[in-house]
C-alpha cells in the first residue's frame, strides 16, 4: 500500500523559511505529479504548488515568488521551501500524488498524506 508521510512543519516567525518533505512509499513504479495543498482553520483546502514527473510545475498566486517545489524522484519524495513567510500561510500543509503505479501493477489515481503543521506568528 502506497502511503506518504510529510515532515518539516513548525512554528516560525514571519519572514522565516521553511521546508517541507514528503515521502512516498510502498514498492513505487512511477508517479505522474506530486503537489502540496493546504488547509487553514476553518477555510476550504487550496492548492499550493505541483509538480510532474517531467518537470512541469505549476504555483497558486498567492506563494509565487516566495516558494519553491522540487522533486526526487530517484527518492519519491516531493520538497516544498516556503521562504518569506507570512502570517496568512498558517495551515496544515497536505502532500498528494497524482496516478500512482506499484512495481506489482497496483494503480492508484490520487493518494493524500496525514498533512503537518505550518504556523507562523511572531
Amino acid at each position: 500500500q502506497v502511503q506518504l508521510v510529510e515532515s518539516g512543519g513548525g512554528l516560525v516567525q514571519p519572514g522565516d523559511f521553511l521546508k517541507l518533505s514528503c515521502v512516498a512509499s510502498g514498492n513505487i513504479f512511477s508517479i505522474y505529479r506530486m503537489g502540496w495543498y493546504r488547509q487553514a482553520p476553518g477555510k476550504q483546502r487550496e492548492f499550493v504548488a505541483r509538480i510532474s514527473s517531467g518537470g512541469s510545475i505549476m504555483y497558486a498566486d498567492s506563494v509565487k515568488g516566495r516558494f519553491t517545489i522540487s522533486r526526487d524522484n530517484t527518492k519519491n519524495t516531493v520538497y516544498l521551501e516556503m521562504n518569506m513567510l507570512k502570517p496568512e500561510d498558517t495551515a496544515v500543509y497536505y502532500c498528494n500524488a497524482d496516478s500512482v503505479r506499484t512495481l506489482s501493477g497496483n494503480y492508484s489515481q490520487l493518494i493524500w498524506g496525514q498533512g503537518t503543521q505550518v504556523t507562523v506568528s511572531s
